[in-house]
């Protein structure tokens, strides 16, 4: 396993983080046990959650995840072999039920949210707290273009950020980080924690796959400059990257398959693309799954790739990814499909 540092902090994290967005849904406490014991063993030290999980979110399943993961750290006392990432949810996307719909990036809103993911975690910190996305009208969630909404309301990123400095100082958070943000977003938090004394953004947990690689145009910079790396998501596109669902393919208790709300990797273009990398893969004697996440582990702005799964097999494969070396002819065909199919479901 390879460790990276974790933004300007003096954490070092695994460059395969395990998420963990299925666990109470598709996955049952006892295999989420399993999973996170096989990550262990394979050097994973890093774990992202959030109040929200599972994926997709309902009101009678909302923070089974974070409860999943403090069980097991109440049975087996391994708290202090994890680096612990979870996530306040926004306003907005529907989750009323989320908190009473207290969900603005409020200070009273930030303490209430930290204090119900500590009690469901079952433990007095977390590492890394991360905004899950802005608390404002922005792209996100796979709008590319950006529409300004003059009348928008948005918490300031000053009483934000001093929310979470109190978190900071309280112990309750070691590090703070953003997720689905934008470059602009990024910049506004930065400069507010360089002038102000607050604590600086560590990360960025994005999508980025070979079907989206939208990071690269404005943030990719942002993350080498101001070491502030990505933490990339949906590595395999939902599972698309696999070639498990070419040709209209539908496998049994598929995520794609259980629930039909999630298409933004099913598009025409998508499909296409996706038909493509997996035959370079299959061409050159390697697994699609581990050629699309060994692409993504080996950016340089990538702290670390978040990876998931429903069964082990898929974690064996997923873990294995670390060892792939993809050789120039590989990196340049895949330049090739890129160049002729950019970005077909950002």
């Amino acid at each position: 396993m390879q460790y990276r540092p974790l933004g300007r902090s003096n954490l070092k994290v695994s460059a395969l983080c395990l998420g963990t967005m299925t666990w109470g849904e598709q996955n049952t406490q006892q295999e989420a046990f399993a999973q996170i014991d096989r990550a262990r063993d394979a050097g994973v030290n890093f774990i992202d959650t959030a109040e929200m999980y599972p994926v997709p979110p309902k009101g009678d399943t909302y923070g089974a995840t974070e409860t999943i993961i403090g069980n097991f750290f109440a049975q087996r006392g391994e708290r202090d072999k994890w680096i612990l990432a979870s996530k306040i949810a926004g306003p907005g996307n529907g989750m009323s039920y989320l908190r009473d719909g207290r969900t603005r990036f409020t200070k009273t809103h930030i303490n209430e949210a930290i204090d119900g993911s500590l009690k469901r975690l079952q433990t007095d910190y977390v590492d890394l707290y991360q905004l899950h996305w802005p608390d404002r009208e922005t792209n996100f969630f796979g709008q590319l273009g950006y529409r300004h909404n003059p009348d928008d309301e948005l918490t300031a990123f000053e009483d934000t950020l001093e929310a979470l400095d109190g978190l900071v100082k309280a112990g309750k958070v070691r590090h703070i980080g953003l997720s689905n943000e934008t470059p602009w977003g990024v910049s506004r938090f930065l400069h507010l924690a360089d002038s102000r004394g607050w604590p600086r953004m560590a990360s960025i947990q994005n999508p980025y796959n070979l079907l989206n690689r939208t990071y690269e145009v404005g943030l990719a910079e942002m993350s080498m400059r101001e070491q502030i790396g990505l933490l990339a998501y949906s590595p395999l596109a939902f599972g698309a990257l696999t070639g498990k669902y070419l040709n209209g393919l539908r496998p049994e208790k598929a995520r794609l398959t259980l629930y039909e709300r999630f298409v933004r990797y099913s598009n025409p273009q998508a499909q296409k693309a996706c038909a493509r990398y997996v035959q370079l893969a299959r061409d050159h004697g390697m697994d699609p799954a581990q050629m699309a996440l060994a692409f993504v582990t080996r950016q340089p702005f990538v702290t670390s790739n978040i990876i998931g799964a429903t069964n082990m097999d898929q974690l064996n494969r997923n873990l294995s990814s670390i060892n792939m070396g993809l050789t120039d002819s590989v990196l340049k065909a895949i330049a090739e499909i890129h160049q002729s199919q950019p970005n077909p479901a950002p």
